[in-house]
């Protein structure tokens, strides 16, 4: 097995709440998935933080990124229609 093989790869980027709601959603799925920069993510939150310090990821192993990409794409559809 290639060691990129087990690199996880980032499925979102968002803020605490948000990335916390994508990781239930995945797990929820029984895809295993882990968040990244929390520490940082929680001291200095941001309203857009897709590719700016501050945001928290959510990785999965590569082998579930198809479903993984489903359920991110599920969380997208809902979002969007319950504008508070």
């Amino acid at each position: 097995m290639d060691i990129n093989e087990l690199k996880p790869t980032e499925i979102f980027s968002g803020t605490a709440w948000q990335a916390n709601q994508i990781r239930d959603m995945l797990m929820d799925n029984e895809i295993e998935a882990f968040l990244g920069d929390e520490i940082w993510g929680m001291d200095a939150p941001i309203e857009e933080p897709k590719g700016i310090a501050g945001g928290i990821s959510v990785y999965v192993g590569k082998d579930h990124l198809a479903d993984a990409r489903v359920v991110v794409d599920r969380y997208y559809q809902r979002d969007g229609s319950d504008d508070y």
